[in-house]
């Protein structure tokens, strides 16, 4: 019922550019997505850990109406600087609302955390996350790469390397969907210690394996695989945005947030726990001046989750190892 679009990533969805800055020493980054008109946004946290920049605004009961950019981070609460330095970029481009003469780039900002992935978390006074954001600003454009970089750099999930993951869909209404993610839950996306995904039903072709469910089922498919179960808990999180051309309201664009998290759901087990932030941010560029009828509308919220879950998929299935892993890589199992 559904197909890839030409980059199979966040990027086909028009006016949309994705810029990565990562630190292989630090085993982290930051991911970012820069409107090139204002966006129509949204928010959905279903995560019990969050951590956030400017998500109240998005509301659909507040005044803003759309933003310029939106930020992925790893390094936990240090990581929320990134949307600084996006901000700073943005800034000197003369990009934000105009407020009494001035210009404010409204920039969202969601983490993870990162910070005991065997990287060197020793950076001094301050940290380098502002600076990643503004070269990840700087690195904006419709190509990118995926698994290990960005916000994906450091990412883990149970048992194997996380990683930034992209894909996209388009619908025969004509409105396309894309979704952008940094993998780093405490569950597994993989069915038990299988090379077999969760989100296998949905996979298109074979972008992350072709491989399908096994046959026969592993025993074990149900039990539950944490990060760190003889550890503390914590160090976990998934952190994503869902876009489309469509036109959408900001109630709308909420709503689009809200279905994507079933991507979570399909690719994931267990998620939304009380040890992840689990959050999507939605984003409407209205590119294709398409206003869904009803039915439409239902496709593309059903398109949200399925496509949420390619896009987690292939960020774990393109990660690449790299000195001083705690964990393996999918394509090593």
């Amino acid at each position: 019922m559904f197909r890839t679009g030409p980059r199979n990533l966040i990027t086909d969805v028009a006016g949309l550019r994705v810029g990565n800055a990562s630190d292989v020493r630090l085993k982290s980054g930051v991911t970012t997505i820069v409107c090139d008109e204002p966006a129509v946004a949204g928010v959905q946290i279903l995560g019990g850990a969050p951590g956030t920049r400017e998500t109240d605004l998005l509301e659909p009961h507040n005044s803003i109406e759309a933003i310029h950019a939106v930020v992925l981070s790893g390094g936990s609460a240090y990581g929320l600087d990134a949307a600084s330095g996006v901000q700073a970029a943005l800034r000197e481009k003369g990009i934000g609302v105009e407020v009494g003469g001035f210009r404010v780039p409204i920039v969202p900002a969601a983490i993870l955390f990162d910070l005991r992935n065997g990287g060197d978390k020793d950076w001094g006074r301050y940290s380098p996350y502002r600076d990643l954001g503004y070269e990840a600003a700087q690195a904006v454009g419709i190509d990118f790469a995926l698994g290990t970089v960005g916000a994906g750099t450091g990412a883990l999930s149970s048992g194997l390397k996380g990683g930034l993951g992209s894909a996209s869909t388009v619908l025969d209404s004509g409105v396309t969907i894309g979704a952008l993610v940094a993998v780093n839950p405490t569950g597994s996306v993989t069915i038990a210690r299988s090379r077999h995904f969760w989100a296998a039903p949905f996979e298109i072709g074979d972008e992350f394996g072709g491989l399908g469910y096994p046959t026969p089922m592993p025993k074990d498919a149900k039990r539950i695989l944490l990060k760190f179960r003889d550890k503390q808990v914590g160090g976990n999180t998934t952190i994503a945005v869902i876009a489309t051309d469509a036109l959408l309201t900001k109630a709308a664009a909420k709503r689009l947030a809200i279905s994507a998290h079933d991507g979570f759901v399909r690719a994931i087990w267990p998620t939304h726990t009380p040890a992840d932030g689990d959050l999507v941010f939605a984003l409407a560029t209205g590119k294709s001046g398409i206003e869904l009828a009803p039915n439409d509308a239902i496709e593309l919220y059903a398109a949200a989750g399925a496509t949420m879950a390619r896009a987690i998929s292939r960020g774990v299935f393109a990660a690449t190892p790299a000195d001083g892993d705690l964990f393996p890589v999918w394509s090593s199992r």
